[in-house]
């Protein structure tokens, strides 16, 4: 018998037409209903197709039925990664982003209506969620076909869902996801395309591909910040982990940064060699590999992943408080290419509690995916953006409760830098910010080399404010304002910079961040005396430390300021700070308008006139 939708939700009368219209509407059951339905039934493999209007049955992606859980791939390398530019407004309420009606020349109407009437002719999943935590959250919807289910069970994990018996019958959606994969080959000529259209009633959320990285998990994300532009308060891009001290001390440490700039790798184990050390870093130059002996590490209490509510009534006028907007991890494995590479990884995945959704990973029907696996774009080039969806619950030690953050960090991908091909890879292992710079680096969020998670990935870019901004929906300024005040307002939170891929003419990978995070929480803080810290050559990059010890053992003075590597020099590194503050300043003036707070005006003039650390901390004191 078909199911009564109106015993389930309260729905604005076209999206009640479109359910009570479909021949077959499933309100999944259970978490293993969901998974049942991804693989299509199939005891092997799944094909997610569709029979396209004047091109035929496109293959969008398989699904393989697999010992430990679903791996998902895509036929087109060109879907395996986030397109930055997939997204756009379809209403006209304010916005500095690209509406739809400017890249397509007509209004976003005819093509809603068109969406609704595709959908009405399919067999659909109808899935209620919470978008955002479950106390600051908001209910939502998504509505999309049967075949495509694997994307449904994703966002499961992603959010979290309500089961069919949970729901009520005033269950009203503010937030609802269409997923309509077959328009981006009948209008968008084969682009992942995703369009927010912000009505009183509900943010709609338009997915016209399968990748779900921009919808099911940035949608959302642009859900929250537009609420909370709303409300006077943000969602920030971040992972966050409580650090316990093999002496049971205890640091909270938020790491910020553009897509690739480490803030999953930030709540991971250090990775060590087999002989128990760590390799620090190897010269580009000489070929010298640095290991580190670190015998006892700190223990992690993961807290959030990407995604870090700061709901005012969390707040304590003091440090400032988040709490995880998810309920499931989007975890990125490129690093992790062999056995060992991360044995805390390698647990979860290979005997989760459940199954689990794999993206981007080559494994056989009935084997065990392991998560080195990695699919190959092409012969010898294997992609960048494996994925394995991990519900918050699956991991050990995670922190539910809201936290005090001690310490915020920024990340940063940076290139090779050296004398002959000097770059912005000068940044060292740990430089502290003032509160205002702080501020600067989350304006422009720099996207750094070599990003793996989206399409384009060559030179530097600007991921935008709060390395959020390419998921708003509304106006720079008002997030530049946001996250302003938020600084202003928990001034005993503390800011760090650090690296990660190289540093100067060192190859780093991830290293650094451990490291830092391992010092960082045994010092106990980001507070440090005139003696152990000096004002950068490169006045953008704050404080640069004149040493730094782990456990019994000084960093080379070179990897904490880069212009003391032979490899490197004075010259070379003054040419990666000229590029690096160039386009710091070609990306800031954007930001430099009326609406600004006037504190913001004057960080931003002070930046443009070539400001010393100390003019920074003039303007907001660093306690």
């Amino acid at each position: 018998m078909k199911t009564k939708i109106s015993d389930y939700f309260v729905l604005h009368e076209d999206v009640l037409d479109i359910l009570e219209s479909a021949s077959e509407v499933i309100i999944p059951e259970s978490r293993q209903h969901l998974l049942e339905l991804a693989t299509g039934g199939a005891e092997e493999v799944f094909e997610v197709k569709y029979d396209v209007k004047g091109i035929g049955v496109v293959e969008e992606a398989t699904v393989t039925k697999c010992k430990n859980g679903a791996s998902v791939n895509y036929h087109e390398e060109y879907m395996r990664r986030r397109d930055p530019n997939c997204l756009l407004i379809g209403d006209s309420l304010e916005t500095d982003k690209t509406r739809y009606e400017e890249r397509y020349d007509h209004s976003f109407d005819d093509v809603r209506l068109e969406t609704f009437e595709w959908l009405k002719e399919q067999e659909l999943i109808a899935m209620p969620f919470i978008a955002g935590d479950e106390v600051y959250g908001y209910p939502a919807l998504l509505i999309g076909p049967k075949n495509a289910a694997f994307f449904t069970a994703g966002l499961a994990d992603l959010q979290g869902f309500i089961p069919k018996d949970k729901v009520n019958d005033n269950f009203e959606p503010k937030a609802i996801i269409y997923l309509a994969p077959v328009f981006r080959h009948t209008h968008f000529d084969g682009k992942q395309v995703v369009v927010h259209n912000r009505l009183k009633h509900a943010h709609e959320v338009f997915s016209f591909n399968l990748y779900p990285g921009p919808s099911a998990k940035k949608g959302i994300y642009g859900v929250l910040l537009n609420i909370g532009e709303l409300e006077n308060w943000t969602t920030v891009h971040a992972s966050t982990v409580l650090v316990t001290t093999p002496y049971d001390n205890q640091l909270v440490l938020m790491h910020e940064g553009a897509s690739g700039g480490g803030k999953s790798e930030m709540i991971e184990e250090i990775h060590r060699e087999r002989d128990g050390s760590v390799l620090l870093a190897k010269d580009l130059i000489t070929k010298e590999k640095l290991f580190l002996e670190i015998s006892d590490t700190c223990e992690l209490s993961p807290i959030t992943d990407d995604m870090a509510i700061c709901h005012p009534e969390l707040q304590n006028q003091s440090k400032l408080v988040v709490k995880d907007a998810e309920a499931g991890w989007f975890l990125r494995f490129n690093h992790i290419t062999e056995y060992g590479t991360s044995p805390h990884h390698e647990k979860l995945c290979i005997h989760p509690k459940e199954p689990l959704i794999f993206l981007n990973m080559d494994a056989s029907p009935g084997s065990t995916i392991l998560i080195w696996d990695h699919i190959m774009d092409a012969p010898g080039k294997p992609c960048p953006n494996p994925r394995v969806i991990m519900p918050r619950s699956f991991v050990p030690g995670v922190v539910n409760e809201p936290v005090e953050v001690d310490i915020r960090s920024f990340g940063v991908r940076t290139p090779a830098c050296t004398a002959d091909d000097p770059s912005y890879g000068i940044i060292g292992c740990l430089h502290v910010l003032p509160p205002a710079l702080a501020w600067i680096w989350r304006l422009v969020a720099p996207r750094g080399h070599a990003n793996p998670s989206i399409t384009d990935t060559e030179g530097m870019s600007s991921e935008g404010v709060g390395s959020y901004w390419p998921f708003a929906t509304g106006k720079m300024v008002d997030q530049a304002n946001l996250l302003l005040e938020q600084i202003i307002n928990t001034p005993n939170t503390r800011y760090v910079l650090i690296p990660n891929q190289h540093i100067g003419s060192h190859e780093v990978g991830f290293t650094p961040q451990w490291i830092v995070r391992e010092y960082l929480a045994r010092k106990g803080n980001a507070k440090f005396k005139d003696d152990q810290i000096e004002a950068s050559r490169c006045s953008l990059l704050g404080y640069a430390l004149k040493r730094l010890r782990v456990d019994g053992k000084d960093l080379p003075k070179g990897l904490l300021q880069t212009n003391y590597q032979l490899g490197v020099g004075n010259e070379a590194y003054d040419a990666g700070a000229k590029v690096l503050t160039d386009f710091f300043k070609k990306e800031i003036v954007k930001f430099n308008t009326d609406e600004l707070l006037p504190i913001g005006r004057e960080i931003i003039e002070c930046f443009l006139n070539d400001g010393t650390v100390e003019d920074y901390i003039k303007l907001i004191p660093m306690k």
